[in-house]
């Protein structure tokens, strides 16, 4: 039974695979300094980046756990994720109001894709 880890550090790896499922570490945004669209912007980026890293895409998504600081910010974090979403390849979804590691962070993703 083979599992890659890519990146591996002490506390965590970036990607791990088993059995042509890749389970992403949660991914947070390029700019913190951004509003709720631009956070989850740069983040979905950092997903799709890892996802090709890896042998993957975003039309390979399996699930996603969606984390706001702030459930105010849901429609905003929709109207970006909603637009980038590939038409007829929705994963599955939760989102959650969480508190975030760092107050800067609006939200974090944790995505789980087929490879």
């Amino acid at each position: 039974m083979a599992i890659d880890r890519i990146e591996a550090g002490t506390r965590m790896s970036r990607a791990v695979i088993h059995n042509q499922t890749a389970y992403l570490c949660g991914q947070v945004p390029k700019d913190e300094t951004a509003d709720i669209s631009g956070q989850t912007a740069t983040t979905l980026e950092k997903v799709e980046q890892l996802l090709a890293q890896i042998g993957s895409s975003k039309s390979q998504i399996l699930s996603v756990t969606i984390y706001v600081a702030d459930m105010a910010d849901f429609a905003g974090m929709n109207a970006v994720w909603d637009a980038w979403v590939e038409p007829g390849q929705a994963p599955a979804r939760a989102c959650v109001e969480a508190k975030m590691a760092r107050s800067e962070l609006l939200v974090e993703m944790s995505v789980i894709a087929a490879v």
